[in-house]
C-alpha cells in the first residue's frame, strides 16, 4: 500500500537524502552546530578513506601497464568534491564579501594540484614535465578537516549550558490553596502571591518568601555561598535550590522570567550572543597572500608565453609550480597541528581547551578573577579552631566528643562539620548515640548524655538557658566572627566549656597557584557572594590583594563587564557554580573546575578536570606556549613558500636553464610540513611552573 506524501514532506526528503550522500554540498541553509559537526565528521571520513589509499598508491611502485594515473585520480575526485566542497563555499563566500581567507588558500593550492595531475593523467604527452600530485591535495583536505573536527567537537558541548540551567527550575509546584487544600500545578501556572509547598529534598520552585516551616536550602549552586543557608519565617527562597530538610511554606515573589535562576540565563545568552567570532592570524595574512600568488602565477604564465614565446605547456607547468609550492599545506598544518599537540598535553595534565580561539584569547589576559566558594575553597564546612573556656579542664579531644555526641542526630550541615572533626580526633572510633536530643531551630541542639546537660549553638540558645558569658568570651567570638567563621559556643552542666569555629577553608595548593599567576604579572582578584569578613579573611590567607565580596549572582556577570569595558582588561574568569555561569560567559576566557557544576563547565573554554588551582596557572602557561608555536608554524610556512615563489616562477630558468619541477614543489610543501609538525611535537615537552 502507498501513501500518497505532500510535496512538502517528499521535497524534505529529498533534499536530506541529497545531503546525506553529498555532505553539506548542496545545502548552505543547514547551519546548527550539531548538523556542522555531522558534515564535518563525514568530510573527514571520505578524505581519509579514499585520501590514505592515494597516499600509498602514490609511493609504493607499480608496473608500467597499471593505470595508476586513472586510478588515483577516481579516488581523489571524491575527495576534492565532496570533503573538500566546503572550501569551495568558503572560496565563493569570501569573493562576495570582496576579501579573501584560509579557504581560498586551501581551494585554489588543492585544485590546481588536482587540475594539474587530472590533466597529466589525461593528455600525458602534452606536459612533459608533469606529475601526480593527487597526494598532496588530498591529504591537505584530510588534515585541516581533522583539525576543524577536533576544535568543532568540544564547541559544539558548549550549547548545552543553557539548557541545563533551564533543567534546574522544576516541572511541577504544589500549590496550597486558600481552603488549605494541595493541588499539583506546572510550574508556568504559579502566580505570585500564591503559596506553594516545599518538601525536604525538592528544589524550589520559585523565587519567593517562607511563610510557615524551618529548614536549611543549599543555595551553592546559585548563589555560592558554602554553607546551606537557614530558613525560618521571613527568608527569602530561590527557585532551583535545593530543600535539605524540613517542610516549607512559600509565598511566590517572582515568577516566569522574573526569578533569579531565569535571569541567569539571559544573561549567559546575551553574554554568549554578544561576543563576535575571533579573526583568525591565518584569515588576516591570506587575505593579502592569495591575491598576491594568484596574481604572481597569472604573470608567470603570461611572461614565459608571451613574452619569452614559451610554448603554452611550459608557461601552464610554471604558474602551476608557483601554485603548487604556495598550497597550504604547511599552512593548513600551522594551527591544528600546534592546538592537537597541545590540547593533547593539555588533557595529560587534567586541562580541556575548546579550541584554537581560546587559546588565543587565554595567551592575552591580563586579569584573573576567582570565585571563592568551590574553587579557591573547599566549599565544604570544616572545623578550624576548637577554644576552651575559662581554662575548661577538658582537653579537645573531650570537647569534641561531646559536641560530635550532641550533634549526631542533628541534620545541619554544621553537624557534618562536628561529627568529621571529632572522628578525625577519635580516630574513626564510633561516635556514641545522645539519651536525649532536641533542636532548637535557628539556635542549636540540647542533648544529654551519661547525666551531662550539654548546649550547643549560637548566643541566642545560651540566652534562652539562661547561661551568661563573659566579656572576655564574647570577644572571642566576635573575633572569629571578624574571621569569617561561624562560632558555636559548647556548654556543659551549665558551665560554658568552648568555642568551635567552622568555615569553608581553602584549597591545598590555592595559596601557590595565586603566588604563580602574579609572578606572571597577572592582577588576581577574588569574587564572592560571602560576607566582607569571610572575604577578607580567606583574601589575606591566600595572599590575594583586591577582593569583591557580597555580589550576587547577576552581579559577578556586571563585574566582569566592568573590568572589560571601564578598565580595558581581558579578562579570565575561575569558577565552579551555576552563579559562576554568567561571569564564566561574560569573560574573555572561561575557566570551570572541573569538580564543579555541569553548566560552569559547559559555560567556560577551559576545562580544569582536576579540583586544583594549580591548573589555573598550567592552563594558561600551556595556552601561551601553544600560540607560541602556532605563530612559529605560520612563520615556517609562510618562509617556505613565499622563498621559493620567485624559484617556481622560473628564477633558475632565468640564471641556469633549469625549470623547477613541479615535483620539487611538492618536496618543498613536504618540508614546510615536516617543519611544523616537529615544532609543533616539542609541545609533548612542556610542564607547568609554579
Amino acid at each position: 500500500m502507498f501513501v500518497e506524501e505532500s510535496p512538502e514532506t517528499l521535497h524534505a526528503t529529498v533534499r536530506g537524502t541529497i545531503y546525506y550522500f553529498c555532505s553539506e554540498a548542496c545545502l548552505l541553509e543547514f547551519t546548527r552546530p550539531e548538523v556542522e559537526l555531522r558534515a564535518i565528521r563525514r568530510g573527514v571520513a571520505v578524505s581519509l578513506v579514499f585520501g590514505v589509499p592515494i597516499l600509498i598508491l602514490s609511493y609504493v611502485p607499480v608496473t608500467p601497464s597499471f593505470p595508476l594515473g586513472w586510478l588515483l585520480l577516481g579516488l581523489a575526485t571524491p575527495v576534492q568534491f565532496i570533503a573538500g566542497w566546503r572550501f569551495y563555499r568558503g572560496t565563493w563566500d569570501a569573493i562576495k564579501m570582496r576579501s579573501s581567507n584560509m579557504d581560498v588558500l586551501i581551494a585554489i593550492g588543492t585544485s590546481a594540484a588536482f587540475v594539474y595531475s587530472a590533466l597529466y593523467v589525461v593528455f600525458p604527452r602534452e606536459f612533459p614535465f608533469g606529475g601526480l600530485y593527487f597526494d598532496a591535495s588530498a591529504i591537505v583536505i584530510a588534515l585541516i578537516l581533522t583539525g576543524r573536527l577536533l576544535e568543532h567537537t568540544v564547541r559544539a558541548r558548549a550549547t548545552d549550558a543553557i539548557s541545563k540551567l533551564v533543567a534546574l527550575q522544576p516541572r511541577m509546584a504544589v500549590v496550597i490553596r486558600d481552603d488549605g487544600r494541595e493541588e499539583q500545578i506546572p510550574v508556568e501556572r504559579l502566580t505570585e502571591g500564591e503559596v506553594f509547598l516545599i518538601q525536604p529534598g525538592e528544589r524550589v520552585a520559585t523565587d519567593g518568601v517562607v511563610v510557615n516551616g524551618h529548614s536549611s536550602i543549599d543555595e551553592k549552586l546559585v548563589t555560592g555561598e558554602s554553607i546551606p543557608v537557614e530558613k525560618t519565617p521571613g527568608s527569602q527562597v530561590i527557585g532551583g535550590t535545593m530543600n535539605m530538610r524540613g517542610a516549607l511554606e512559600a509565598k511566590a515573589t517572582k515568577v516566569g522570567s522574573d526569578t533569579t535562576l531565569s535571569k541567569i540565563v539571559k544573561v549567559v545568552q546575551e553574554a554568549q550572543t554578544t561576543k563576535g567570532p575571533v579573526e583568525h592570524l591565518v584569515d588576516t595574512v591570506s587575505r593579502y597572500f592569495v591575491p598576491m600568488v594568484v596574481f604572481v602565477s597569472l604573470l608567470t604564465f603570461s611572461l614565459w608565453t608571451f613574452v619569452a614565446h614559451e610554448s603554452i605547456s611550459f608557461g601552464f607547468t610554471a604558474a602551476v609550480a608557483v601554485l603548487i609550492i604556495a598550497c597550504p599545506c604547511a599552512l593548513g598544518l600551522a594551527t591544528p597541528a600546534a592546538i592537537v599537540v597541545g590540547t593533547g598535553k593539555g588533557a595529560e595534565n587534567g586541562i580541556l581547551i575548546k579550541g584554537g580561539e581560546y587559546l588565543e584569547r587565554t595567551r592575552k589576559i591580563d586579569t584573573i578573577v576567582f570565585d571563592k566558594t568551590g574553587t579557591l575553597t573547599t566549599g565544604e564546612p570544616s572545623v578550624t579552631d576548637v577554644i576552651p573556656i575559662n581554662s575548661h579542664p577538658l582537653n579537645e579531644r573531650e570537647i569534641m566528643r561531646l559536641a560530635a555526641i550532641a550533634e549526631k542526630r542533628s541534620e545541619h550541615p554544621l553537624a557534618t562539620a562536628i561529627l568529621g572533626k571529632a572522628r578525625e580526633a577519635f580516630l574513626n572510633e564510633k561516635v556514641e548515640d545522645p539519651d536525649s536530643f532536641e533542636s532548637v531551630p535557628g539556635k542549636g541542639v540540647h542533648a544529654t548524655y551519661s547525666n551531662k546537660d550539654i548546649l550547643l549553638g549560637n548566643t541566642a540558645l545560651f540566652e534562652g538557658a539562661g547561661i551568661e558569658l563573659e566579656q572576655s568570651t564574647r570577644a572571642g567570638i566576635e573575633k572569629l566572627r571578624t574571621q569569617g567563621k561561624t562560632v558555636m559556643a559548647l556548654a556543659v552542666d551549665g558551665q560554658p566549656t568552648a568555642l568551635i569555629a567552622v568555615t569553608d577553608t581553602p584549597k591545598e595548593h590555592a595559596r601557590q597557584a595565586i603566588a604563580a599567576l602574579q609572578r606572571m604579572k597577572l592582577k588576581v582578584i577574588m569574587l564572592t557572594g560571602d560576607s566582607e569578613a569571610t572575604a577578607a579573611a580567606i583574601a589575606d590567607q591566600l595572599g590575594i590583594d583586591e577582593f569583591i565580596a557580597e555580589v550576587p549572582p547577576i552581579g559577578k556577570s556586571e563585574v566582569i563587564k566592568g573590568l572589560q569595558t571601564k578598565e580595558r582588561r581581558k579578562v579570565a574568569m575561575v569558577g565552579d557554580g551555576v552563579n559562576d555561569a554568567p561571569a564564566l560567559a561574560q569573560a574573555d576566557v572561561g575557566i570551570a573546575i572541573g569538580s564543579g557544576s555541569d553548566i560552569a563547565i559547559e559555560a567556560g573554554g577551559l576545562i580544569l578536570m582536576r579540583d586544583d588551582p594549580r591548573d589555573v596557572v598550567a592552563g594558561i602557561q600551556l595556552s601561551r606556549k601553544t600560540v607560541g608555536k602556532i605563530r612559529q608554524n605560520l612563520f615556517w610556512a609562510f618562509a617556505y613558500n613565499v622563498g621559493l615563489i620567485p624559484v617556481a616562477a622560473g628564477l633558475f630558468f632565468i640564471a641556469f636553464g633549469v625549470l623547477l619541477n613541479p615535483i620539487f614543489a611538492g618536496l618543498a610543501m613536504a618540508l614546510s610540513s615536516v617543519t611544523v609538525v616537529t615544532n609543533s611535537l616539542t609541545l609533548r615537552r612542556f610542564k607547568p611552573k609554579f
